[in-house]
């Protein structure tokens, strides 16, 4: 899927260093030498998912653009100027694969002299964004052409499609509308004793993805691709309970902003938001796993503080679109008035770390709290879980071991359900709504 992939904390230097309360993004040897060069076309990165497909442009300094859109067919035509046309864009056919849910085709050529012009043929109607990003850690500049489709997949829909005879089952009345209304009634079941009254979503929340990889072991494994592997493995233990269903923020490797990853649980009324990572540190003796919670007034400790810094980049490394104003993210992220959903989120946190703790060694015997920008739903039960530390090396082989793995899953499921016994949810006349 990648021209290269890179590795910002692969025994090279941390993309992210803290000193004191600063946060320094180091800038790459591409972006230093930047000013000094023409504009060159250095790699050319496609991340096709059902919410938008991303095809990243990595240049060695900053170049100027245009584009814009052609109907019949759905079009997106860019435009390059004072480059040249070279083998990376020669190849540019060769990045789009049969079956991205968004992009027919992308192409380039040579369109007048000093401007090089890029063709995207569109699957469906779509609403394109293009920007560009500055150089971070171990990129150069970016220009960035996200193409979302116009009606982009609603994940309350997706959970009634796949769950609509279950809910039946369980005496979960589903009442669907012609309009883009939708409400789910829960009653108790006839039957049994589940641990809650009614249906249970949480949602998992695999870290980093697509154009950031979050840490990179010395063995040569990613974080994003560890965290997936075991948010599914979680899936498919909830899904298999008889009253508890999961739902991923993404389900393959494409970046998802912070604030979209807690837009989505809020979107469909979440109890508990689950996120999931896989620890780093400069020394490879550093072991074990960890639970943290938001912090209302601090972090609990200088490394918690750290460890919020670095994830609460990875923003600035996967690449969002500062220009987009989005009014659920000012009220989701400046919200901090959550004193009950914090203190909810450290007795999930800490049934979950006692049950970690059978399997793995604990980095710190108790929940960890800090200003993660991941955990600030207002209204959710929220903890973010380092299930190792990647960066040492038998962690990192366990990490990918499909029999760990297997264990972290089970162990987490594991501490929801005994949360849930002392905590069950509050009945929800309307469990979602789409409004």
């Amino acid at each position: 899927m990648s021209e290269r992939i890179h590795k910002p904390l692969a025994g090279r230097r941390e993309l992210i260093k803290f000193a004191g309360a600063s946060l320094l993004l180091l800038v790459s040897p591409v972006g230093r030498a930047a000013a000094d060069r023409n504009p060159g076309i250095l790699a050319v990165r496609v991340w096709p998912a059902a919410d938008y497909t991303r095809v990243a442009i990595e240049h060695n300094a900053p170049l100027k653009y245009t584009h814009f859109t052609v109907k019949n067919p759905d079009r997106l035509v860019v435009d390059l100027e004072g480059i040249e046309f070279n083998s990376v864009l020669e190849g540019l056919a060769n990045k789009i694969a049969p079956d991205d849910p968004n992009i027919k085709l992308l192409r380039a050529g040579r369109f007048k002299p000093g401007v090089v012009r890029l063709v995207m043929e569109l699957k469906n109607e779509v609403n394109p964004q293009v920007f560009v990003l500055p150089p971070v850690g171990e990129y150069g500049h970016r220009l960035v052409l996200d193409v979302y489709p116009l009606v982009p997949p609603d994940p309350l829909l997706l959970l009634l499609e796949k769950n609509e005879s279950l809910l039946g089952n369980m005496g979960i009345q589903v009442e669907k509308r012609p309009e883009p209304n939708v409400e789910i009634k829960a009653e108790r079941p006839r039957q049994g004793k589940p641990i809650v009254d009614r249906l249970v979503t949480i949602t998992l929340d695999p870290g980093h993805g697509g154009e950031d990889p979050g840490a990179v072991g010395s063995g040569g494994s990613y974080e994003k691709h560890v965290t997936l592997a075991v948010a599914r493995r979680l899936k498919a233990k909830i899904d298999a309970e008889p009253n508890m269903r999961a739902v991923l923020t993404r389900d393959t490797d494409f970046f998802v902003p912070l604030h979209m990853r807690v837009q989505k649980a809020r979107r469909i009324q979440s109890d508990l938001f689950v996120s999931i990572h896989a620890d780093a540190f400069t020394r490879p003796d550093a072991n074990g796993s960890s639970v943290f919670a938001l912090s209302e007034s601090g972090a609990s400790s200088s490394a918690a503080r750290y460890l919020a810094q670095k994830e609460n980049a990875a923003d600035l490394i996967g690449g969002v679109n500062l220009d987009v104003k989005d009014p659920m993210l000012a009220r989701t992220l400046l919200d901090l008035s959550q004193t009950a959903t914090i203190s909810d989120s450290l007795k999930l946190g800490k049934a979950v770390l006692g049950e970690i703790g059978g399997i793995n060694r604990l980095h710190k015997g108790s929940v960890e709290q800090a200003g993660f920008a991941v955990l600030k739903a207002p209204d959710i039960p929220s903890i973010l879980i380092e299930t190792a530390f990647i960066s040492n090396p038998e962690e990192e082989r366990r990490l990918n071991d499909d029999a760990y793995q297997d264990k972290m899953a089970e162990a987490i499921l594991s501490g929801m359900k005994k949360y849930f016994s002392k905590n069950p949810p509050l009945a929800k006349s309307k469990l979602a709504r789409l409004d």
